[in-house]
């Protein structure tokens, strides 16, 4: 059992001020999209080498075979729930597989009481925000859940791998990172440097240059156990300073608590390896390429030609949003011919997920 720490933790007078609100975040990703689409800051900024940025004195060095903890936060709403079983079922299959070093799993259920997936899927129930903390946004509870997890929890992994019930392991992950640095993906649209009067309110000059805090979230992220603890509730911290502040509010929207994982490691001197090759992102990545992981946070739109409608509905489409009340149904139909690889292996997997996993239909 870790023990409990004075670990920081958020002010009592700001765990009683606001009231609970509730909700699917539904992204709003247009604009960021069509930059993403048009290059953006993707390919162009990044090398060709998976690894874009780690210091030359450990870019070679390879660890021993090191597992580590897989672990999600989630919710007991139906639209997390199916989304954890698809994940589950791929990690259990990717983990015995060659090349893999996962270790045990765990979902962090922050809703505060256990729910019915508590025999399929290894979980620990946390207490979610005291009421109306998150302000309806409720991915502030994953910093928390976070804090929480590690302080009670077991863990007999040295490192641990935090990652999303939206991610699809399409092979084997091993241990990405490397001594005193955790490996992180990239991600275009977290942005530090354009940012900087915003993010100088939470990264005082004195901790250095704001080319300091790493362009990541903290999913998914392979890191230390000892280096994640003193992390974490600088994490949340931040997350609900920058959340209580209406200026990075307003920037920041739906990934505040991506820039505050990215803000609490540069506030410890955690710096990152970069690994492109980390996940893709259909429809916008379109080849599997050596990437580990699906990320389907995004729609995916076409039309029977093949032809990607991003921004409205496709005679064709793939979006988990369309499932918020409940799972996708067994056997989706494929994707028309023409569409990118990333897509059609998305649907085969979710597919294949369904047709297996006993009493789909049933969270």
């Amino acid at each position: 059992m870790i023990g409990r720490k004075n670990m920081g933790r958020a002010s009592p007078v700001l765990l009683v001020l606001l009231a609970l609100g509730f909700f699917f975040a539904t992204y709003n990703l247009v604009t960021t999209i069509f930059h993403y689409r048009s290059g953006g800051n993707r390919e162009g900024a990044l090398s060709s080498d998976p690894i874009i940025e780690m210091p030359e004195s450990v870019r070679n060095l390879k660890n021993a075979k090191l597992p580590f903890h897989i672990a999600l936060t989630a919710t007991d709403a139906p639209y997390s729930k199916w989304q954890c079983r698809i994940m589950y079922y791929w990690y259990k299959k990717q983990k015995e597989l060659p090349g893999s070093e996962m270790g045990g799993f765990t979902r962090i259920l922050h809703s505060g009481n256990p729910d019915n997936l508590m025999d399929e899927i290894p979980t620990m129930v946390v207490d979610p925000l005291p009421s109306g903390l998150d302000r309806g946004y409720v991915v502030l509870n994953r910093p928390w859940a976070f804090v929480q997890w590690l302080q009670k929890a077991t863990i007999e992994e040295e490192y641990i791998l935090m990652a999303e019930p939206d991610h699809i392991f399409i092979k084997p992950l091993p241990n990405l990172a490397r001594v005193g640095y955790p490996a992180a993906f990239p991600f275009f649209y977290i942005k530090p440097d354009q940012h900087e009067k915003i993010v100088r309110k939470f990264y005082p000059e004195e901790k250095g240059p704001v080319k300091n805090i790493d362009p990541i979230g903290n999913s998914p992220v392979i890191i230390k156990k000892d280096i994640l603890e003193k992390i974490a509730p600088t994490w949340m911290n931040v997350s609900l300073k920058m959340k209580d502040d209406p200026e990075t509010d307003k920037a920041f929207g739906w990934v505040l608590e991506m820039y505050a994982y990215a803000v609490a490691s540069a506030l410890h001197g955690v710096q990152h390896i970069l690994r492109k090759d980390f996940m893709l992102q259909p429809p916008w990545d379109t080849e599997l390429g050596k990437k580990f992981i699906i990320h389907y946070t995004y729609g995916c739109d076409y039309n029977l030609k093949g032809e990607l409608t991003y921004g409205k509905f496709g005679e064709w489409r793939f979006d988990k949003r369309s499932y918020l009340r409940g799972p996708p149904p067994k056997n989706l139909a494929l994707p028309p011919p023409g569409v990118p690889e990333s897509v059609v292996t998305l649907v085969k997997m979710v597919n294949e997920a369904t047709a297996n996993i006993p009493n789909w239909g049933t969270e």
